[in-house]
């Protein structure tokens, strides 16, 4: 179980401070698939990056199993069995799509893979010795990006908006990896969206509003909330 308590995270904005965590408490049990959603600049993407390790909140405490991982670095925090996809995938000039994977999964056979590839909608015979550069568009480095998190199958997985960048036949292919990847490794998911489709295979939503979360529950709880707001109705469902 992963636990934030009274977590607040403050920002240089030309010299003052700007609140974008005001004092959230919340809980991801073991074995549950979450949707954080919420307007753009909400601030969804630092809780996701505080659970990370990528920031460091200004009061508060971060509890994963029991342990206090406040302190602890990214590296550290995925030795400890969390994973994090970024929205906007990092390129690794010199490093092959099979060397990626097994530095962040372990030592695999290339069948391993390929099969990893696969399950994410590449052919694995063009990308497994492909280099991770600016060759590879925005939704491939994306696929290969939740290929490596498939493959490192850690307790808590996040992913920032895992539908940016992607098209509509490789985005109704990622229901199917969520699904399945939560059946396989019954961890913790926390999903960063406003996708109604991911919406609905959640176990529980959490909207974050102006720093806070606003509410949780299930999507027959929340969504009402969600479709009664602009914001909602503007970016849900957008897949070209």
């Amino acid at each position: 179980m992963l636990e934030l308590k009274n977590i607040s995270y403050t920002v240089d904005d030309n010299g003052k401070d700007k609140e974008i965590i005001r004092d959230v408490s919340l809980k991801l049990e073991d074995d549950r698939f979450y949707v954080i959603t919420g307007p753009n600049g909400g601030g969804k993407s630092t809780i996701a990056k505080l659970i990370s390790g990528i920031y460091k909140p200004d009061s508060g405490r971060i509890i994963f199993d029991g342990t206090d991982i406040t302190d602890m670095s990214v590296t550290e925090r995925a030795k400890a069995g969390i994973s994090f996809a970024f929205q906007q995938p990092v390129r690794f000039k010199g490093i092959t799509v099979k060397d990626l994977i097994t530095l962040a999964a372990g030592d695999m056979t290339t069948a391993d893979a390929c099969e990893y590839l696969s399950e994410v909608g590449l052919c694995a015979r063009d990308y497994i010795n492909r280099e991770v550069n600016a060759s590879l568009s925005g939704g491939e480095l994306k696929r290969i990006e939740i290929a490596i998190t498939l493959a490192r199958s850690t307790k808590l997985t996040v992913f920032d908006e895992p539908e940016a960048g992607i098209d509509l036949w490789s985005f109704n292919n990622l229901i199917r990896v969520f699904d399945k990847l939560h059946d396989k490794i019954h961890g913790t998911i926390a999903i960063i969206s406003h996708q109604e489709r991911i919406i609905n295979i959640a176990d529980e939503l959490i909207l974050v509003a102006d720093g806070r979360v606003t509410k949780t529950g299930s999507r027959e709880e929340v969504m009402p909330l969600i479709l009664s707001e602009t914001w909602a109705v503007d970016s849900c469902d957008k897949i070209s």
